[in-house]
């Protein structure tokens, strides 16, 4: 062997041999416990579709993916703490869309979304509803259009937090209703209900399951959701855009991981959480009154890339910051 192939041969042995640990590696994927954190408190619709999650992972990986609640800075604090994690798969985000948001609204965060974080997994979307005070004599989105302009500046309408899907669902139908109405920030979503029941504020949008219990129980009045087509548990209930037509929201859910975690673990947690979906899973998550978003990684990536590019507008037009 001459000088030339000597030196090709090492460099073809050294690069086979950088590649086999990460392979290794990849197949035997989990080999311990993952961190799943939750950026928010326990309860409510994140927090149960995020156990629900890593119970059906940890069945089908054989390994446990434990779930930790880290509240704190609008949701900034646990999604801090994963992208600081070390990019070997053990831990994982998963959060709702006001992740993407949050930094769009927040003077400082200390990481980007799309350069510290690893898009793995679209999980599910939720529609909002937009539920009205019982005794405003709105029963639809045009009496609601109808009651607005008879009534310039007088309707209220709550946010459960600044910069949240429902916030930004709440702008959107501002705009393209053209209504003239005034957004209430709130902490957190249980006083906006107590307070438009009370008759305080005249609105809330906010995602279905927080409002349907009290729509059923007749303390307030759904009067139409933002999904694209009709949801099953409120199969009587109009979509916006059957009055403002391409009018559509969602909050959603997803997975990510740190931004330099392997291409090899990308893909074998979107493979699992796609089989999680096709599961009993998927029927837990449609009795909530979600929609099942499985696909692939660039799937999601786009979806993403598209709906951030969507708030970024409504935050810069209607100038939502947090303070």
């Amino acid at each position: 062997m001459n000088k030339r192939q000597t030196l090709f041969a090492a460099a073809a042995a050294a690069a086979l041999l950088s590649t086999q640990p990460l392979t290794a590696w990849a197949q035997t994927y989990p080999a311990r416990p993952v961190k799943v954190i939750i950026p928010f408190p326990p309860g409510g619709t994140l927090d149960a579709v995020g156990r629900q999650l890593a119970q059906k992972l940890g069945e089908q990986t054989g390994q446990s993916f434990v779930v930790e609640n880290r509240p704190g800075g609008n949701g900034t604090i646990g999604a801090d703490a994963v992208a600081k994690a070390p990019a070997d798969g053990y831990t994982l985000l998963f959060n709702a869309s006001t992740f993407t948001t949050a930094p769009m609204t927040m003077s400082k965060v200390p990481y980007t979304v799309t350069g510290d974080f690893a898009p793995v997994a679209l999980v599910a979307k939720a529609p909002l509803s937009v539920a009205i005070n019982k005794n405003l004599p709105i029963t639809d989105v045009k009496s609601l259009i109808a009651h607005a302009k008879a009534n310039p500046g007088k309707l209220t309408f709550a946010v459960g937090s600044v910069g949240s899907a429902g916030h930004l669902a709440t702008e959107l139908l501002k705009r393209q209703g053209g209504l003239d109405y005034t957004v209430v920030p709130y902490k957190g979503t249980a006083p906006a209900f107590q307070d438009l029941i009370g008759g305080q504020i005249s609105g809330f949008i906010d995602p279905i399951l927080g409002s349907l219990q009290y729509h059923k129980s007749g303390l307030l009045r759904v009067v139409a959701v933002t999904s694209a087509q009709r949801t099953p548990n409120l199969p009587d209930v109009p979509t916006v855009a059957e009055t403002l037509p391409g009018y559509e929201f969602y909050s959603w859910y997803g997975l990510w991981a740190p931004a330099k975690v392997a291409p090899d673990i990308k893909d074998l947690l979107n493979a699992q959480v796609n089989r999680a979906l096709a599961g009993d899973m998927k029927d837990k998550l449609i009795q909530q009154g979600l929609i099942v978003s499985s696909g692939s990684i660039e799937d999601f990536r786009k979806f993403q890339a598209e709906d951030m590019a969507r708030s970024q507008k409504l935050i810069t037009d209607a100038r939502i910051r947090l303070e």
